[in-house]
């Protein structure tokens, strides 16, 4: 399940490896953004410190002035030698100009090079909503990737399908499908760079319920839009002895409520009657041969089963 390779542990992805998508909005299976620049900047939208980001700052052989700081109420971090500088609403590269401009004019350093990396940025999260055991806001500090979060959250749940949306804050337009494989280390491509300011959404997968007088009664997860009475009937294990086939009924739900359509299971199994296309949340339910008419009892117990029933993934 992919829930459990998940909680495993996500493997991380190079963004050296997965060179960064120039389209924000990609399809289903097509390569996805994995860009992931050195605390979190990406172009178009280079995160802004604030207040309470811890960031490092380094400066290329000179390992004495190598710091850890955490910006202050006021937006400054101080550093040897130049003391207190203001770095709240820069970008991380704004900050590496701004600090060695300081330690090139004091004298302090000829021709400095400086790399400013941010540890955490301590007041920005993402959200992750949807078919995850724990929804809700998580921090990003530095580098995230989309599994890391989705593991935060506690993985998927049961009913998770094979879609992720992600939308960049500044992005709200354009969100990012992500398709998932079964087994997520199949497609590494799909675990992205998350940024703070992200929202994660897990889809939920198409469901279709078979319950009644059949073998195994189950929800299943639909890999494509079309799945058939008969190949329902297959995955739950054909009908039993026992079975009422002419009773059979599909459970719909419309925009007047629920619906009972009847299916002429009996010719359908002899070629007699086509085949039916069910939907997405379809209940095809199969009384016994005991059962009386159908009624608002008898569907009340086929909503009920469908909802008690176990999710199995198609093969």
């Amino acid at each position: 399940m992919i829930a459990a390779v998940l909680l495993a542990g996500a493997s991380r992805v190079s963004a050296q490896d997965h060179p960064a998508s120039s389209d924000p909005s990609v399809a289903p299976h097509a390569a996805v953004d994995t860009s992931g620049s050195r605390g979190g900047d990406r172009p178009g939208f280079p995160l802004r410190l604030e207040a309470g980001d811890l960031v490092e700052v380094s400066v290329y052989n000179v390992p004495e002035l190598t710091t850890k700081a955490r910006v202050s109420s006021i937006g400054n971090i101080y550093l040897p030698l130049i003391d207190s500088i203001h770095v709240a609403g820069l970008s991380a590269e704004e900050a590496e100009s701004l600090i060695q401009k300081r330690l090139a004019d004091g004298g302090f350093v000829k021709s400095p090079h400086v790399v400013l990396f941010v540890d955490q940025y301590a007041s920005q999260g993402a959200s992750v909503l949807g078919e995850v055991a724990k929804p809700g806001v998580y921090p990003v500090p530095g580098e995230q990737r989309l599994f890391d979060l989705i593991s935060a959250a506690g993985g998927f749940t049961e009913k998770a399908g094979r879609q992720v949306t992600v939308t960049r804050r500044d992005q709200a337009s354009k969100p990012i499908t992500i398709p998932l494989s079964r087994n997520v280390t199949d497609n590494l491509d799909s675990n992205i760079a998350i940024f703070p300011g992200d929202t994660i959404i897990v889809h939920k997968a198409d469901l279709v319920y078979v319950v009644g007088d059949v073998g195994r009664p189950s929800g299943f997860l639909m890999d494509s839009e079309h799945l058939t009475v008969l190949q329902a009937i297959a995955l739950a294990g054909g009908t039993t002895r026992t079975a009422n086939l002419s009773g059979a009924r599909i459970i719909r739900k419309g925009p007047n409520g629920m619906t009972e359509t009847p299916v002429q299971l009996k010719k359908i199994l002899r070629a007699k009657a086509a085949d039916m296309t069910m939907q997405a949340d379809d209940i095809l339910f199969i009384p016994t041969s005991a059962a009386k008419a159908f009624t608002s009892r008898t569907l009340d117990a086929a909503l009920q089963a469908a909802t008690a029933a176990s999710i199995v993934a198609l093969p």
